[in-house]
């Protein structure tokens, strides 16, 4: 369980606090409420971008990293579909470093045609190094608008195509800044060795008079209900590829819903570890693949149970999508066993504790379930879990693998 205490400045600056006493130092994560999603259509890749230019200095900072190094910490932030987090880890007595240099930046991002232009080629070469330069490095590319129509989940975090970020303007990137990264589109999370109420002492001194913006929130359109099959046979790829790959993805239910929990369980028992079903019968004891997962997407709004297989060499890919169609039928017609139910939410536990140990983990998981809309999730959600039974599974899989609910990518090899 993970203790905190959660308040709201004027400014509409969400704060949350755990205490840890049993390491030096501080983890400050901010998440602000912007990903992909926000974006518009014609201009995707955004998101990312500005979180790059975040790092370019602001108003009193001309190089954020430098001084996060000074001060005997590091610092980093990752982009999703959903939000952009922030986190700055510091020896316990500089943590007024981070909330100062966080200030700053949220305030005043130094966002000028010079950086601008440093940090959209930095983006462009990005996309070309992982997604086009890269075996399989477009299959993301192309499975997304195959599975999403209408909701912006259709366009990775990168973008849709390097023109989009190339042909942003300063005026625009700007617009987003005032937009977006405001106090009260922000979950601050802090953890380690600090007191909340100094903490929440601190985070009012740098923080309080930044002024609120706007947050009221874009009505996204939501994904209708799938109800035909879709299919993709993809066999001129940006990078030849040795070997033939099957991607099928379910729409499954939001992040904080019950439905995406019961696929979780599905979802390891499936294809967690060398006795999960899909390796002891497709890899090892009958080897169609030679690698085989099953994962959710995990998004805020309903995302994706996804099969991802690479087909072992000699095997034709029909044969191989056969059987991977017969054990998703197989979960749904016959549900689990008590033993498979039992084992993965064992695996669950550990990987609960594990995240419950490390302070950087606790802050990141505070913010992302305060973004869920509830942070008592964090200590509800194995509660949750274990309640679900085997039925459960077996009905959520029924809903799941529908045929129609089905969106097939074969990434065909380059030798055929």
């Amino acid at each position: 369980m993970i203790q905190y205490a959660r308040n709201i400045l004027d400014n509409g600056l969400t704060v949350l606090c755990n205490t840890d006493a049993s390491t030096p130092f501080v983890v400050v994560n901010i998440l602000y409420k912007v990903g992909a999603r926000d974006e518009d259509p014609r201009h995707t890749g955004l998101a990312h971008l500005f979180e790059h230019l975040m790092f370019g200095g602001s108003r009193h900072v001309s190089d954020f990293d430098a001084r996060v190094q000074q001060a005997g910490g590091n610092s980093n932030a990752f982009t999703n579909n959903d939000y952009t987090n922030y986190y700055t880890v510091l020896p316990a007595p500089a943590v007024e470093t981070a909330l100062w240099l966080e200030s700053d930046r949220m305030l005043w991002p130094k966002l000028s045609p010079r950086s601008l232009r440093v940090q959209k080629n930095v983006v462009i070469e990005e996309f070309k190094q992982r997604y086009l330069n890269r075996p399989y490095g477009d299959l993301w590319l192309q499975l997304r608008p195959l599975a999403y129509k209408v909701h912006p989940y259709r366009w990775n975090t990168i973008g849709v195509d390097p023109s989009h970020v190339e042909g942003l303007s300063l005026d625009e990137v700007k617009a987003f800044a005032r937009r977006h990264y405001t106090p009260d589109n922000a979950i601050l999370a802090i953890s380690g060795n600090i007191d909340a109420g100094r903490a929440l002492e601190l985070v009012k001194r740098w923080f309080g008079d930044i002024p609120p913006g706007d947050a009221t929130g874009r009505q996204l359109p939501p994904e209708p209900r799938q109800e035909a099959a879709r299919r993709l046979e993809s066999a001129v790829h940006a990078v030849p590829v040795p070997s033939d790959v099957i991607c099928i993805a379910f729409h499954a239910g939001a992040r904080a819903s019950d439905h995406f929990l019961a696929c979780d369980i599905l979802s390891d028992i499936l294809a967690d570890g060398e006795s999960s079903r899909l390796y002891l019968d497709l890899v090892k004891r009958d080897p169609l693949f030679s690698g085989l997962d099953a994962y959710l997407t995990g998004d805020a709004d309903p995302g994706l149970f996804v099969f991802h297989g690479t087909v072992a060499a000699g095997t034709p890919v029909e044969q191989a999508e056969r059987a991977l169609l017969e054990e998703i039928r197989r979960i749904a017609s016959d549900g689990v066993t008590g033993r498979e139910l039992q084992k993965a939410l064992n695996k669950i536990d550990v990987r609960v504790a594990c995240e419950e140990t490390g302070y950087q983990s606790k802050a990141a998981r505070l913010a992302a379930f305060e973004y869920l809309g509830d942070v008592a999730l964090v200590n509800t959600e194995r509660d949750r879990l274990a309640s679900l039974d085997a039925d459960d599974l077996q009905r959520a899989a029924r809903e799941l693998f529908r045929p129609e609910n089905a969106s097939t990518l074969l990434y065909l090899a380059s030798t055929r």
